[in-house]
């Protein structure tokens, strides 16, 4: 779907803000699945937790991005995903060795660019929703660049700057190369 376009990258890289900034602005926007998983898990003292049950966790993930493209109709306007499919793929990979992102990521497309939010320290906090370190986000966004350029995804790393700086950043990428 060329109308899906993907915020992924590093974990506490500012991906959530950047989606805020985008719904403010009239898009529709798809919360991250594994943040909705963290707080549905931690409510009802479940164990499909990265820090418990990573696998489980991310087939989870997994069963919510789909469902999540499923239930959104395309239309003319970009939706925006903070994480996806590719996202939750890449970690049952690396969990497992199953090869989760050539099998879900070339059946389930999305705009032929994927916004990357990089490494940023002077931003990362861990909370009770997120338990790894900054070490751990960094190695996840490295598999994540490698997964969507496996897949032949247009990788455009977000510029660290101010919220509304990323989102003109993003739509402005989007429509240069709607123009093309």
């Amino acid at each position: 779907m060329d109308t899906f376009v993907t915020i992924s990258g590093c974990s506490g890289g500012g991906k959530s803000t950047l989606l805020n900034a985008l719904r403010r602005r009239g898009y529709a926007t798809v919360e991250e699945p594994g943040r909705r998983i963290v707080v549905e898990e931690l409510a009802r003292n479940g164990t499909a937790l990265p820090w418990h049950d990573a696998v489980a966790f991310a087939r989870r993930a997994i069963a919510m991005a789909l469902a999540d493209r499923a239930r959104i109709a395309p239309g003319p306007r970009w939706v925006f995903f903070d994480r996806g499919l590719v996202d939750a793929a890449s970690a049952l990979e690396h969990l497992t060795g199953e090869p989760a992102v050539e099998q879900l990521g070339r059946a389930h497309r999305s705009n032929g660019c994927v916004f990357l939010t990089p490494p940023w320290c002077e931003i990362f906090v861990a909370d009770a929703e997120r338990r790894h370190g900054f070490a751990e986000a960094v190695a996840e966004y490295d598999r994540l660049t490698a997964a969507y350029a496996s897949l032949g995804y247009d990788v455009c790393i977000v510029p660290k700057v101010a919220p509304e700086q990323r989102a003109d950043f993003v739509l402005d990428t989007l429509r240069r190369r709607a123009a093309r």
